[in-house]
C-alpha cells in the first residue's frame, strides 16, 4: 500500500496485489507486494517496511518469513516513513535462514541516517540452530500472552481455530500461555491513531523539522540561509478532505 498506509495492498499506484495462494484474497500489507512476490517464487527474498505490522502481517498472510528488526538496526535512508520513530526496513524470505542472511547485509551503521545504531552487527545466520538440536521443550521458560480483546467478537471461526492450534503447539514446545487483558477495541484504535498523529508531528531525526519521512537533502535545504525560518502548521497536519498521504511528503518550509 502506498506510503505504508494500508493492510491489504489494494491502494497503490501499481494497482492491486493479490495473494498468490488464492487470488480472491488479499496478501496483507502494506508490504504485501514483497510478500506476494516471495510466496509466488518470483524472487528469493524482498524488502518491506514495518510501522505497526506491515512486514509481519503480509508475511503471515502469504506464508513466508517476515522480520521487523529493532529500531536503528537497519538504515531507513530513502524510506518514505509512515511514522519516523516507528518505521523499520526488514526482510521477507522463504525461510528463517534466508531472512537472517539478508539481515546480515542490511544491518549496520549509515552516515545518512542519524538514528541508525553504531553497534557491531553479529552474524545472524551463524547463530541459528537446526530444529533437531533444540529438543522437545525448546521454548521452556518462555511466556506467551494472548490478549483477550483480540480473540472475541468479530473473529472468524477459522482464524480462531488457527490461533488455538498455534497456542497448543507453543505449549507442547514448553511455553507457558496466559490470557491477558489489554485495552478495549475502541480505546485501542483511538490510541493508535493518536500515536501516529503525534509521531508525524515529531521532529525529523536530522534537523527537528516536524515532518515524517524527511530526507537529508531537504534538511540541508532548510538549513540554508535562503530557507524560510517558519512554516505554517496547516501545511503539516492532515485535513480530512485532503489526500491521506500528503502529510508524509517532505515539504520544504
Amino acid at each position: 500500500d502506498e506510503f505504508g498506509m494500508g493492510s491489504s495492498t489494494e491502494n497503490s499506484a501499481y494497482q492491486v496485489t493479490r495473494n498468490p495462494w488464492d487470488t480472491a484474497r488479499v496478501p496483507g500489507g502494506s508490504s504485501g507486494g514483497s510478500a506476494a512476490a516471495v510466496a509466488a517464487r518470483q524472487c528469493a527474498a524482498a524488502l518491506g517496511s514495518d510501522t505497526g505490522g506491515s512486514i509481519r502481517q503480509p508475511a503471515h498472510f502469504c506464508g513466508v518469513v517476515g522480520l521487523k528488526p529493532s529500531y536503528g538496526r537497519v538504515s531507513r535512508y530513502g524510506l518514505i516513513a509512515y511514522g519516523s520513530s516507528l518505521d523499520c526496513i526488514g526482510p521477507l524470505a522463504h525461510c528463517v535462514e534466508d531472512a537472517a542472511l539478508l539481515l546480515n547485509v542490511m544491518a549496520g551503521p549509515d552516515s545518512s541516517d542519524a538514528t541508525c545504531s553504531k553497534e557491531a552487527v553479529p552474524d545472524f545466520a551463524a547463530q541459528l540452530q537446526p530444529a533437531e538440536a533444540l529438543g522437545d521443550k525448546c521454548l521452556e521458560g518462555l511466556r506467551v500472552g494472548l490478549i483477550s480483546q483480540t480473540v472475541g467478537e468479530g473473529v472468524e471461526p477459522g482464524v480462531m481455530a488457527a490461533v488455538n492450534g498455534a497456542l497448543q503447539h507453543l505449549q507442547q514446545l514448553g511455553a507457558a500461555v496466559a490470557e491477558v487483558s489489554g485495552y478495549s477495541r475502541g480505546t485501542g484504535e483511538a490510541a493508535v491513531q493518536a500515536g501516529f498523529v503525534a509521531n508525524d508531528a515529531g521532529g525529523c531525526c536530522e534537523c527537528g523539522f516536524p515532518i515524517a519521512g524527511c530526507t537529508v537533502e531537504a534538511c540541508a535545504l532548510r538549513a540554508s540561509p535562503a530557507a524560510p525560518a517558519t512554516v505554517s502548521l496547516s501545511r503539516l497536519l492532515p485535513h480530512q478532505h485532503a489526500p491521506h498521504h500528503n502529510h508524509h511528503m517532505c515539504i520544504p518550509g
